[in-house]
């Protein structure tokens, strides 16, 4: 049985390890929800403009009370992360069963004012129309999210306009690929910088991956998909481009979707992997 340099087995040595002996910071997760929301359009013979929001909830504790943030907790000693991320969503905003991914670990050493807090942001893309927030408190709300082109000087202005009329402003500051500064009103802890990053990563990720068909119902149109990615991208794209990109991906139905504007085929998601 192999000894360490002060002749302790393993066994040993944990009987008599400190924990105390080093400092141990708080380690909490939070959770990062995107959606594609739909408004109706007078016009008919158009659809409804489709935008991307992200979910928030109203902070009733110190710190930051009264003002939003992710939906986030701390990590219980007996718990993996991804349960707490689970069980978070589920006690904060009743939403459960849903597919999330890691996105990365926040840790400035001044992001909460409590402690030392690492945080570790999970995201996840929804179809709103089959989510149910049950949330009678007004603490929960959709709020959509724009963004200018950054500037010379690195800054992009990050709007989010919620649907009970709060308007929440951030100014980001990159540096080759790197954020380093925010500056956000109403909008709690670093939350403005986990948006803004986790933006960029569903954005990237409409290159590589089939991200954008989990935010439509299991049949749509190619105006519908193109909408989609259009308000990921929070720009307008080529018809024809468009269509050349994603073709293996989409399957015509052969059967069209009439109502009140000019009936266009249905698709359906194509799974190349099967």
């Amino acid at each position: 049985m192999k000894k360490d340099k002060n002749g302790l087995t393993e066994a040993e040595f944990l009987k008599q390890y400190k924990i105390t002996d080093f400092e141990r910071p708080s380690v909490a997760v939070d959770n990062l929800l995107f959606a594609i929301d739909e408004t109706e359009n007078n016009n008919i013979r158009k659809l409804g403009e489709k935008k991307l929001q992200v979910l928030l909830v109203k902070r009733d504790e110190h710190p930051y009370i009264d003002l939003w943030s992710l939906p986030g907790t701390f990590v219980r000693l007996n718990e993996a992360l991804e349960d707490a991320s689970i069980r978070c969503l589920k006690n904060k905003t009743k939403i459960k069963d849903m597919y999330l991914e890691q996105l990365y670990t926040f840790g400035d050493v001044d992001r909460d004012p409590r402690t030392r807090v690492l945080s570790i942001s999970y995201v996840g893309l929804i179809n709103k129309k089959r989510t149910s927030l049950n949330d009678d408190s007004n603490k929960t709300s959709w709020f959509t999210l724009k963004t200018s082109p950054t500037a010379s000087d690195g800054v992009c202005e990050m709007t989010l306009e919620g649907e009970n009329g709060v308007v929440i402003k951030a100014k980001i500051k990159t540096d080759n690929g790197s954020i380093i500064m925010t500056e956000a009103k109403n909008l709690a802890f670093d939350h403005a910088k986990v948006i803004f990053y986790g933006l960029n990563r569903i954005r990237n990720k409409l290159e590589y991956t089939d991200i954008a068909f989990s935010m439509l119902e299991k049949q749509f149109t190619m105006a519908e998909l193109k909408q989609v990615y259009e308000a990921i991208l929070d720009k307008k794209l080529s018809k024809a481009n468009f269509q050349r990109k994603i073709k293996n991906k989409a399957q015509s139905l052969g059967i069209y979707k009439t109502g009140g504007f000019r009936p266009a085929i249905l698709y359906k998601y194509k799974d190349s992997s099967q």
